[in-house]
């Protein structure tokens, strides 16, 4: 199902998470959307992100989700959410992890709206211009 507004990606993709889709959240992102899976890094591209989305999924992660805020311009929106996420990790541990998100999305020919980029960790998440490939200026 698509996003008809910029506040029903994230809820979208919690919907997926929650359900472990890997198809139906990897759908909500343009081909060259960039993630940040940890802040400090980002990858770009769908196939990266499902790389990327796997290692989480894999956890069979509890996943909540509250949209805060939309900010848009014409066919841009930044959207800030809260999350929170507990699953399992490899050797059986316990993970819990929260933020907030900053994210820009776009809207489509279509009408959609698709992920550009995924931040899960709002500015916390931020890289340095010139490192891991963002150009400086």
């Amino acid at each position: 199902m698509p996003a008809r507004s910029p506040d029903e990606v994230p809820l979208l993709f919690a919907e997926a998470f929650t359900a472990h889709d890997l198809q139906s959240a990897i759908a909500l992102y343009e081909p060259q959307a960039a993630l940040v899976p940890q802040p400090g890094e980002i990858v770009t591209g769908t196939e990266a992100i499902r790389e990327v989305l796997s290692a989480f999924f894999a956890m069979e992660p509890a996943f909540d989700l509250e949209v805060r805020k939309v900010f848009r311009a014409g066919d841009i929106a930044l959207v800030f959410a809260d999350w929170s996420l507990t699953g399992t990790g490899p050797e059986g541990e316990t993970v819990s992890m929260s933020g907030q998100t900053s994210d820009v999305l776009r809207q489509q020919p279509d009408g959609s709206w698709l992920f550009v980029i995924d931040n899960p960790y709002g500015h916390g998440g931020a890289v340095t211009p010139g490192e891991v490939g963002i150009p400086e200026g």
